[in-house]
């Protein structure tokens, strides 16, 4: 396939007003398959500066690219061996999949327990890997931070409410969280405490805070009538300290932007006293990645910030995201999950190409949670009915 650049970034389409709002399984389908695509188009220029990617590619990225080292990717450092790039998805798309896959066969709520009874087990099941090109062991491909929940879990059987304590604090757990606010559509703050029971396991300090935060996003842009402006209330009501410091900073800035090139400076610049990974992301600093009350993710804030940016416009919310750089595929899961579950529809060409380059059906995980989010909730109505029964025998109200 042929990678495409652009000289200069698109003019922003106008955001998308479909003839009438889309129902449940479309939020999920979109919400899904634009995390997916977000997440390959922000692959091959992961770890990058705006300015290195505009030069790498004669301007801002526009869509799908090739491997930033070209022909060289199976040898290039820091790449190698991994694909990046020509539409393949990474690890942000595998655990988010692993995920539905956990809900498929719990067909309920998650808790720490069940990463520990059916997620752990799926990353050590052979699957097909795009950026390897090979069937392999999810684990092979997945980052330090993730291997941590198999060797916490299914090697050293630590409480799976406490694993998570000890390992880098990371985007880690956010980036697949998207699933949790899909099964509680419209519903933040159920999604935010289900997000931090199953973040347990694989994150503490604000790399939990972030992943219990991005969940209740997808959940409250589900909601009929949702815009960016109520996805970010929604997230800044349940947020906790740097978290929501550093989202605050982040969509101040970003409110006054509606073209990503001119905010892309402004909005680093304003995440940049909350984020511990320090100037160069390929060289973090000393104090990186450990617990604290006064950081956050860099991720989550920026993803929210480029929503605004782009006015829940797929298309310009994920483009912002991709050119933003840094840690940019996961930047991209997060605001395409969003932007999709606002329903905003994902450039079918895109999905297209990603799914036939990464060897995934894009739509399969999305028909699976729509079933399992139905049942979910079938259960929360007869859990509150019988709650409500006991509670009136109780207080005496029958």
């Amino acid at each position: 396939m042929t990678p495409t650049t652009a000289t200069a970034a698109e003019p922003a389409p106008a955001p998308s007003t479909p003839q009438s709002p889309p129902g449940l399984d479309e939020r999920i389908t979109r919400s899904l398959v634009g995390a997916a695509v977000g997440d390959a188009l922000g692959g091959p220029v992961e770890g990058w500066t705006p300015e290195q990617i505009a030069e790498r590619h004669g301007g801002r990225v526009t869509g799908i690219v090739g491997p930033w080292h070209g022909e060289n990717w199976r040898t290039a450092r820091p790449i190698a061996p991994y694909h990046k790039g020509d539409g393949h998805v990474t690890d942000d798309t595998l655990m988010t999949h692993a995920l539905v896959r956990v809900y498929d066969r719990v067909r309920d709520h998650l808790d720490a327990y069940a990463v520990a009874d059916h997620l752990v087990p799926d990353l050590l099941s052979p699957r097909w890997i795009p950026e390897l090109e090979a069937e392999a062991l999810p684990l092979q491909r997945i980052f330090l931070a993730e291997k941590w929940i198999v060797a916490r879990l299914h090697y050293g059987h630590v409480d799976p409410r406490e694993a998570g304590a000890g390992n880098i604090v990371n985007c880690g757990a956010a980036m697949y969280m998207a699933p949790v606010g899909l099964v509680n559509a419209g519903h933040p703050e159920a999604a935010y405490a289900e997000a931090l029971e199953i973040a347990a396991p694989h994150q503490s300090s604000y790399g939990r805070e972030a992943a219990g935060v991005f969940a209740a996003a997808v959940a409250a842009a589900c909601h009929p009538g949702a815009t960016p402006d109520a996805v970010i209330d929604a997230a800044l009501a349940l947020a906790k300290d740097g978290t929501r410091s550093a989202i605050e900073a982040v969509c101040e800035v970003a409110a006054q932007h509606e073209d990503f090139e001119a905010a892309l400076a402004p909005l680093r610049a304003a995440v940049e006293p909350f984020d511990t990974v320090g100037p160069d992301y390929r060289s973090p600093s000393l104090g990186a990645r450990r617990p604290s009350r006064l950081h956050a993710i860099e991720e989550l804030p920026i993803a929210l910030g480029m929503l605004l940016v782009g006015g829940g416009d797929y298309r310009r919310t994920v483009l912002g995201s991709v050119n933003y750089g840094r840690d940019c595929d996961s930047i991209a899961t997060m605001s395409g999950a969003i932007a999709g579950a606002l329903g905003s529809e994902v450039p079918a060409d895109w999905a297209a190409t990603v799914a036939e380059a990464s060897r995934l059906d894009l739509h399969a995980p999305a028909r699976t949670l729509a079933r399992v989010a139905r049942e979910v909730f079938a259960r929360d109505l007869e859990r509150h009915r019988s709650h409500e029964e006991a509670f009136a025998a109780l207080a005496g109200t029958r």
